[in-house]
């Protein structure tokens, strides 16, 4: 008797185990895949920005990246599941791989004054901030909030978002982003905020977008924390 106890003791201290180690694992949604493996940087590196990319001599460009990797992964570190920048360093962090057109869920959160943004194609940005507080956010409505098309001209429609969909600060918001040859559609935590804006082409102004680039974590002096990042690849 005292042996069947150990055996199913045994049995389901296993399965508890098993189901430990694949807990903290992305569970993305259903035809998504993780761009974040919830454990480490693997399929990141620091940025080199699309004018580099065209300027930089190629030889060059390895070992730039390979410095800026490593001052990025001294101040963007994984614990639990969460990506963390501690706002220093200066590098922002940027997928290995470039895409062209998709749908992105990433989880993102800030601190009071905090500000950042995710480079679609490399092109900055869509934006994340305190428009409450930020410095940055001077001459703009405090009720802008996050998810506009920050780096679009003066005057665009998409600069700005349809409405505030921002969380309190120091909580959790979604970003869910179609991104369809130049169109961009953002929803923030499920408020349709940018709705098929053309994001302009930063590095070279007045000229299409690139077809495929990297996707962007920007840095900007703040501490920040991102999770839940998934992709689906779009013909």
């Amino acid at each position: 008797m005292r042996n069947t106890v150990r055996i199913a003791a045994g049995l389901l201290f296993g399965v508890v185990a098993v189901g430990a180690l694949h807990a903290d694992e992305p569970k993305p949604p259903k035809d998504f895949t993780p761009l974040f493996n919830g454990k480490n940087l693997d399929g990141w590196q620091g940025n080199i920005d699309m004018k580099q990319r065209v300027t930089m001599p190629k030889e060059k460009q390895e070992d730039f990246i390979k410095s800026r990797t490593k001052i990025a992964e001294e101040h963007w570190t994984v614990k639990d599941g969460v990506i963390h920048c501690d706002g220093k360093g200066g590098v922002s962090l940027q997928t290995v791989k470039d895409y062209a057109n998709f749908e992105l869920m990433v989880d993102w959160k800030i601190e009071k004054n905090g500000d950042s943004g995710l480079y679609i194609r490399g092109q900055p940005q869509i934006q994340i901030w305190d428009s409450e507080n930020t410095p940055g956010a001077r001459g703009v409505d405090k009720n802008s909030g996050s998810g506009g098309l920050w780096n679009n001209p003066a005057g665009d429609k998409a600069k700005i978002p349809l409405k505030k969909a921002d969380k309190p600060v120091g909580e959790w918001n979604t970003f869910h982003i179609t991104v369809i040859g130049e169109e961009v559609t953002v929803k923030l935590n499920g408020e349709l905020v940018v709705d098929k804006g053309k994001l302009a082409n930063y590095f070279d102004k007045g000229k299409p977008l690139p077809e495929k680039g990297p996707i962007e974590l920007q840095f900007h002096g703040d501490p920040l924390w991102f999770k839940n990042i998934y992709i689906k690849e779009l013909p």
